[in-house]
């Protein structure tokens, strides 16, 4: 057996051990060397020291048997099972079995690991895969310290309404736990770090009850209103050898109908809506395939109802005559009924709070008007969390997924609709269409202004993006809201795989892990993806674009370095200006600039392509068309851009 005496001194005799003394002050010392050396593999000598039990008197532990059939092989049959492809990690001594049996019994293929330098990212990059998917990924986290670190991110996808396996490592039995950091990185209730955003949790004590739990889990998840859910995977369960496979059964993975309005309810709806005047359809987390995508388009033809796209799916096409979603304030203003598709905040659409000191609150919507909410959000609820917005009773609440509830919609206004409804509906449709072309029209123009200006507006990087991507298969995997929604009001958005959606809960640190984790999904099903990366987001987990790299994600990064927290710097300069102080000195604390972040620099030494930053207009252009080069040939690119505020 070769411990790690045996080890020293085979390194004492080849010279390795001339690395541990401390050269004579008279010795010659060696010439410099490039600081760039290549580190070689460890010796197997080393290896064998390294994997091998400590052992005080160098004989075999007992507990030194080999064991062939692990527990841990059969939680990773159980991921095959569910159809997830990929499981993001970073290395946690808890998850251990589990990781092993990936990488060798599955041999890192369906499931394949996606290697994170943080358990943040972890969670993320799960967040925005499912949201291109449209099925869940896993992430493993270790025990205590790991699950904190992605709490963020599960919390983000919380709100966001998306689904997620997080399986968390743990050591339930205190009598097996090693002295030191086991103890500190165990729990007795590990789920109760994130049971007030997640939709179930169990920690299983047996492989019956993991085969059980996890297929709940799942069937949770993947059901609307559409969640992350957390497994518990105890170390001894994953690392003792299955006793009997034959005494174990797997529950069969059965897809749950989703909830559907029922006919009377949606005939209700029906006749509201063909009575109205100026019906408004809005639109939030409601859409997640092109089939619903394209029911909604003919439910909106058939009454020439405009649509506002709240932007928490890809819902409505921006090229369509019927979106108007950048006239929400003057025809929320005019409705006399609104149909709410998975609306979050039923009770924003009709009122506001302006930000100032006493906050009185302000109509929007006329005081009759008729609201119509088709929502998931009436199944479920927790109390501490207070992602569900102020409480509003709704003309028509209909406890259903609207997505699954707009084919029965759209029959029963055809239904309904009389020969008089239709034809008030054929003669909204020409003012419709101009509005539409004065509304596009308008965004191009204020799209001009500093057009040539330095740094570089939003508008001009949004359209440089856009020529540089639009004869693609393209997709855009961040949100829009830094960047004065650019991309929604010039780009045409056909497709529902073509917008990532809104983040959820708008955690800083979302935008870069689940663009990398859109861009894998988008990557197998052979698109590119493109992300317009803000600079503070990107600072929380600048290791995804190692990520990135290592598993080939074409990715093409674009930053809106604003060299900022530039949401943060208009609050401080409110109240600045509020308590008559000083608002120049708003930007003590909110500023990336002193000094200013090489991200282009960042990102080649992850070994990424990158080129900027860019300040220089006329630049931006030729860069992206290099950076596409890189994309279109399999590889992640970084553009740095220095831009304006928004």
């Amino acid at each position: 057996m070769t411990g790690r005496r045996t080890f020293l001194k085979e390194a004492l005799v080849t010279g390795t051990a001339a690395v541990l003394v401390k050269p004579n002050a008279s010795a010659a010392q060696p010439a410099a060397t490039d600081s760039k050396q290549t580190i070689g593999m460890p010796s197997p000598a080393l290896v064998a020291a390294e994997t091998q039990a400590p052992s005080l008197d160098e004989t075999p532990a007992a507990d030194a048997a080999h064991i062939g059939n692990p527990g841990s092989d059969f939680m990773v049959d159980l991921l095959r099972i569910a159809g997830i492809d990929y499981v993001a990690a970073m290395p946690g001594s808890t998850f251990r079995g589990i990781h092993e049996s990936i990488v060798n019994y599955a041999g890192d293929k369906r499931p394949q690991l996606i290697v994170c330098t943080h358990e943040e990212a972890s969670a993320a990059i799960a967040h925005g895969y499912a949201k291109v998917a449209g099925k869940p990924m896993a992430c493993l986290v270790h025990s205590t310290v790991g699950l904190q670190h992605a709490s963020m991110a599960i919390y983000n996808a919380w709100c966001d309404r998306v689904p997620m396996m997080v399986l968390a490592g743990n050591i339930a039995d205190a009598a097996k736990r090693r002295p030191g950091v086991e103890w500190y990185h165990t729990a007795q209730d590990l789920g109760a770090l994130v049971r007030d955003y997640t939709k179930w949790d169990d920690y299983p004590m047996s492989l019956q009850h993991y085969a059980e739990s996890f297929m709940r889990a799942y069937t949770m998840s993947v059901t609307p209103p559409m969640e992350p859910v957390l497994i518990v995977a105890d170390a001894e369960l994953q690392e003792q050898p299955v006793a009997d496979p034959r005494d174990i059964r797997v529950p069969p993975l059965r897809e749950v109908s989703p909830p559907v309005g029922s006919p009377e309810a949606l005939a209700t709806a029906a006749s509201l809506i063909c009575s109205a005047q100026a019906p408004v359809i809005v639109a939030d987390r409601a859409v997640r395939t092109q089939a619903a995508m394209d029911t909604l388009v003919k439910l909106a033809e058939s009454l020439n109802a405009p649509v506002i796209d709240l932007l928490g799916r890809m819902n409505f096409p921006t090229s369509h005559y019927l979106n108007h979603s950048s006239l929400q304030g003057r025809l929320l203003g005019e409705a006399d009924v609104i149909l709410a598709l998975e609306v979050g905040d039923v009770w924003g659409l009709t009122t506001s709070v302006p930000d100032t000191i006493s906050r009185p609150s302000k109509p929007r919507a006329k005081r009759d008007v008729k609201i119509i909410s088709i929502s998931t959000a009436y199944l479920y609820g927790k109390a501490n969390m207070q992602d569900a917005e102020r409480y509003f009773a709704p003309t028509l609440p209909v406890a259903a997924d609207a997505e699954a509830s707009l084919p029965g919609l759209l029959d029963a206004v055809l239904t309904t609709m009389t020969p008089a409804q239709r034809k008030a509906v054929g003669a909204r449709a020409q003012p419709m269409r101009e509005a539409f072309e004065k509304m596009r029209n308008n965004a191009r123009e204020a799209a001009t202004r500093a057009w040539d200006g330095s740094p570089v507006s939003t508008a001009r990087l949004s359209q440089e993006v856009w020529n540089a991507i639009r004869h693609e298969d393209w997709a855009l995997v961040s949100p829009p809201n830094p960047i004065s929604m650019w991309p929604q009001r010039l780009w045409d958005f056909t497709k529902t795989y073509q917008f990532i959606g809104s983040g959820g809960g708008y955690g800083v640190g979302y935008g870069a892990p689940a663009a990398v984790g859109a861009a894998l999904a988008h990557r197998d099903a052979g698109r590119i993806a493109v992300s317009i990366q803000t600079d503070g987001d990107l600072m929380v987990l600048p290791g995804v674009l190692w990520t990135a790299v290592h598993h080939g994600v074409p990715l093409l990064t674009v930053m809106h370095n604003n060299r900022a927290w530039h949401q943060e710097t208009m609050h401080i300069q409110r109240m600045a200006s509020r308590r008559d102080r000083h608002p120049e000195r708003g930007t003590i604390g909110t500023v990336l600039h002193d000094p200013p972040i090489d991200y282009a620099a960042m990102a080649k030494s992850m070994g990424m392509w990158a080129e900027g930053p860019i300040s220089n207009p006329a630049d931006l252009g030729p860069a992206l068309a290099r950076a596409m080069e890189q994309v279109k040939a399999g590889k992640p690119a970084l553009v740095d851009v220095l831009t304006q505020p928004r």
